[in-house]
């Protein structure tokens, strides 16, 4: 199994839409693992966004310092999820080209990380959601309750925010 995964240049800028709050303007994105985390290059080096944290962390300064980290077996768990991605091939789940991993229930909102729990998705469509739910849950307090999220036709995502006390409708 290939544990990175590059798309085109259009692709990616589709991908990175709703993640421009977080800064990703003016980064390259070079690959993605199997769980549609992104690794980007700037001038400062190798940052890498992280779908199931919401993140954007510089953390490699050369290419060297990033092909050790991930040539590693503790690199490839931590940032590819390679162990997970491994399992899920051995249970017959594999993502086509446009695809990648993704969990049933994002674990931002309380989805386990197993492999029990893992699907294939569409890149764009799992990078578009994931992006504009944790821009939506990024200034809510650890906790917080949420009634459910709606996905419209369109892929615009609206988090329903559970409200304590009577309201009207």
């Amino acid at each position: 199994m290939e544990l990175t995964r590059q798309f085109p240049a259009q692709v990616y800028a589709r991908a990175l839409e709703s993640w421009t709050w977080l800064g990703v303007g003016g980064k390259v994105p070079l690959f993605t693992s199997p769980f549609g985390d992104v690794c980007l290059r700037d001038e400062a080096g190798f940052w890498w966004l992280s779908l199931l944290d919401g993140t954007l962390e510089l953390v490699w300064q050369s290419a060297d310092q990033l092909r050790a980290e991930l040539d590693s077996e503790d690199g490839q768990d931590l940032y590819l999820l390679g162990t997970l991605a491994w399992a899920a091939e051995q249970r017959g789940i594999v993502p086509t080209h446009e695809q990648v991993y993704a969990f049933a229930v994002p674990p931002v909102l309380g989805g386990p990380i197993g492999v029990d729990h893992i699907q294939v998705i569409d890149f764009v469509a799992i990078m578009s959601f994931t992006g504009q739910l944790h821009e939506q849950i990024r200034d809510l307090p650890q906790g917080a309750p949420v009634s459910g999220l709606t996905v419209s036709d369109s892929g615009a995502v609206q988090l329903n925010r559970h409200t304590d006390g009577a309201g009207g409708s």
